[in-house]
């Protein structure tokens, strides 16, 4: 029952944290002249556009990884233009930014709450781990809510610092174009559109996360919850 309660609090996480991921990018689409994702509805904090868009990132995959690892991860995906994007390469990589902005703001949002919970007498620091950042200070319900900013805090960090890798299909890859004269980012463009460099980036980016997100999660936890060193 408790393994059932903790999966029920990672997927509420996941999927919020994934919906404004990508209610990010849509936006910044719709903003920038490319309303694709808006006309699909993705320009919501409503997850059920999400889901039907991508049922095996938003169901299948959380579902497995946690019965696996006792964590869930997972993917949604947004539709554009791409003759927009060629068009327009400075805002296709403002696009980009704004998904891992999205996670980072909700990763600043969990840290104040955490400190203001802390303050509050409600909440304790607990253990440097994605589940137990913070612990309840009483009732049960405490508990559930240290567990969800636990959660929250380190699972968007993650995803901000994962998507952030620059290379294809990530959305680091694609925020280059906003540093580049627009010949390049084109030139760039057709190469992340290559099959064979997308699956190479990923598996590198899978490679490469685990000594990368590592110092970043220990520099944010320092920062928020220097009681915890």
């Amino acid at each position: 029952m408790e393994q059932l309660a903790l999966g029920l609090v990672w997927y509420a996480v996941l999927l919020f944290s994934l919906t404004l991921h990508e209610a990010a990018h849509a936006w910044a689409a719709q903003r920038g002249g490319d309303p694709t994702a808006y006309l699909g509805g993705q320009v919501s904090l409503d997850p059920r556009p999400h889901l039907r868009r991508e049922p095996f990132g938003t169901v299948l995959v959380p579902l497995l990884s946690f019965s696996l690892s006792g964590s869930m991860i997972g993917w949604a995906s947004t539709p554009y233009d791409p003759r927009w994007a060629y068009s327009h390469p400075r805002r296709a990589g403002w696009m980009s930014l704004a998904g891992p902005a999205a996670n980072l703001g909700l990763v600043a949002v969990a840290g104040a709450a955490m400190r203001a919970g802390i303050a509050a007498g409600v909440l304790e620091p607990g253990l440097p781990g994605f589940t137990g950042v913070v612990i309840g200070a009483g009732p049960a319900l405490e508990d559930a809510v240290a567990q969800f900013l636990s959660i929250l805090f380190g699972l968007n960090l993650l995803l901000c610092v994962f998507n952030l890798i620059p290379v294809p299909p990530l959305d680091g890859a694609g925020a280059i174009a906003v540093l580049l004269p627009a010949d390049w980012a084109r030139r760039l463009q057709l190469l992340m559109a290559q099959p064979l460099v997308a699956v190479a980036g990923v598996l590198l980016a899978w490679l490469v996360i685990p000594w990368l997100f590592g110092p970043v999660f220990a520099v944010a936890l320092a920062l928020v919850l220097p009681e915890l060193f």
